[in-house]
Order: C-alpha cells, then structure tokens, then sequence
C-alpha cells in the first residue's frame, strides 16, 4: 500500500505534532492510518503522542466487540502486554545507553522512559498548572513508567516499583488508577472514554478483581489522588506544550528517596525491578 506522507501528517496535525509524537505513538498512529485506508474512507486520524492516538476515540467506525478484540491476538507475532524495552513497533530493537554506575530516577526517565516520558510529563504539568498537590503531581508524572517493564496490571507493578521511594499515598495512587479509569466519575471530571471502548471492545466488562479495587479506593481516603491521575491521563495532550523533567525537580527533591547507591542497587525488595530496566537484554 502506497504511503502518502502528506495526508499522513495532515491528520496527525501537522509535522509540529508529529515531531512532538514518541516513537511509540507515531507507530501506533501509522498502523491505525494504514488500517484505515485499507478499510476504506470511513474514519479518520487525530493527532496524540500519548500510549494510543486520541484519534482512535473519534473514529467513526463501529466499536469493535470483546470477541473482535480477541480474535485479533493470533494476527501479532507479540502480546499486546510486553513492555516498551523488549520490543520493536518497526525494524529491530535499538542499542540502549548505558546508565551511570549510581543510576537516579532522572537518569531512567531520560535513558529507559523514553516511550512515556512525554505522556506522564504532560500529566504531571496538567496536574501542576492546576494547582493540584505534590502527591497527585508526583503519582501523574510516575504512574505510566513502569509500561517499559511491562503492561499487564501495569497499577501494581508501577506501585510496587515506586513503594519503597515514595508516599503511601502516591503509591496507593498509582496502584488504583488502574481500576478506577474503568468507571466514570462526572463529577470530578472523568467520562468514559471512547479509546477504552475501541481498545477492549464495547461490552467490555472488568474482572470482579479491578470492581473488587474500584469499590475498594471508592472509599478510601486517598480515592481522589488516584483519581486526579485519571483526569490528568487522557485529557492532558497538548502538542505546543513542551515539558522537561527539571521543572519537576524540587517536587521530586521533596517526595521521592533516591538510594544514595543507585536505583537498582539498594538491596530493596524491588531493586531486581530497576536492574531489569537497566539491562533488559540478560535473559539468563
């Protein structure tokens, strides 16, 4: 199929927006351009640098259902669940930089985060603009790193990564944002989103274990810091909004216990965790 790059960028928002995309979005809005124009002139591309493209929640095509979703599966030579490090969206996998000896979470988020960097900055500024606590700043700016390690219950995965260097609050955060994207909360600002709906499929159902979580946060005095990652998730993408992390720095300086030996080599229950982002090619 014929590629044309103008139209291309045209939907995306132009080559601004696209240079402001992740390698990781820009892939994904390819394969969902391609799609499209396979099927026909029936939907159309949007412009969005976060995980998925926003794009997929305007497009006009029917949502697809649980069993379309997973029918889908045996058409990938991967599992939708591998994490951003241990996998190509195009070619082959690069070379990575070495990290220092005495690696910082700084160090990580600009050598290993390189594909949600600019999601959960975004957040994180949204979350700052808007006057929100450190706590909820903090939980914005870490809930998605731990997607390069791995996807699957990506919640407790990333609280359990960050436990020992955080709040229990922030870490409460980021476990329960997993389960409560799942449920609309109107008044704190948090709908449904139509890229759920084309992600799992329109009768998608939770498990009875993210109910059990959601029913369990709805009642918990930390509820709304997991929620705020939520509103601060999907409606945070600006593509003329630049962020660095040194804008986070004394947030960070303040709420994060950086091991004087280095993330990966404190002898912390989940050091192996961090040493699995630094060198994600021992497979022994």
């Amino acid at each position: 199929m014929k590629l044309d790059r103008r139209d291309l960028f045209a939907k995306l928002g132009g080559v601004a927006a696209v240079a402001a995309m992740t390698h990781e979005a820009r892939a994904d809005a390819l394969e969902h351009y391609m799609m499209l124009a396979a099927a026909g002139p029936t939907g159309s591309v949007g412009s969005s640098p976060a995980s998925m493209p926003a794009s997929m929640a305007a497009d006009k095509k029917p949502f697809p259902t649980v069993a379309e979703i997973e029918a889908q599966i045996e058409t990938s030579p991967k599992r939708k669940g591998v994490g951003n490090l241990f996998t190509a969206r195009q070619g082959n996998v690069k070379r990575l930089p070495p990290l220092p000896a005495k690696p910082t979470l700084i160090d990580y988020f600009k050598l290993r985060f390189t594909n949600t960097a600019n999601h959960c900055l975004q957040s994180a500024n949204r979350a700052m603009k808007t006057g929100m606590s450190e706590e909820v700043v903090l939980a914005c700016l870490l809930h998605d790193t731990v997607q390069e390690l791995i996807k699957v219950d990506h919640g407790y995965w990333g609280a359990q990564m960050y436990e020992p260097y955080v709040s229990p609050q922030v870490s409460f955060a980021i476990r329960y944002h997993q389960a409560l994207r799942f449920y609309e909360d109107k008044e704190h600002g948090y709908e449904y989103p139509d890229l759920y709906r084309r992600m799992f499929g329109i009768d998608y159902k939770p498990e009875p274990y993210i109910e059990q979580a959601y029913k369990d946060a709805l009642n918990h005095k930390w509820y709304m810091t997991s929620r705020l990652i939520c509103v601060n998730d999907l409606y945070s993408f600006d593509p003329n909004v630049q962020v660095t992390l040194e804008e986070f720095e004394d947030v960070l300086g303040r709420n994060f216990r950086q091991p004087a030996e280095g993330l990966g080599f404190d002898n912390s229950p989940v050091a192996h965790m961090w040493r699995t982002l630094m060198w994600p090619t021992r497979f022994l």
